[in-house]
């Protein structure tokens, strides 16, 4: 959402219609923009950080 906030959403809108409205076209703009998302976090850390909510397996 603080995405939209920045691109879009700066100003109060009374409908949810006008929302909708406003989120496709912006959606529409970044896909065809063909925007990269630049990830930080690696599966390796994932792994780490993560480790607590999955079941470890032992033979």
């Amino acid at each position: 959402m603080n995405v939209l906030s920045g691109q879009c959403l700066k100003r109060r809108m009374d409908n949810i219609e006008l929302v909708r409205k406003e989120v496709l076209a912006w959606q529409n703009y970044r896909n065809n923009k063909n925007s990269k998302v630049n990830w930080q976090f690696t599966t390796d850390d994932a792994r780490i950080k993560l480790s607590c909510l999955y079941p470890t397996i032992e033979d």
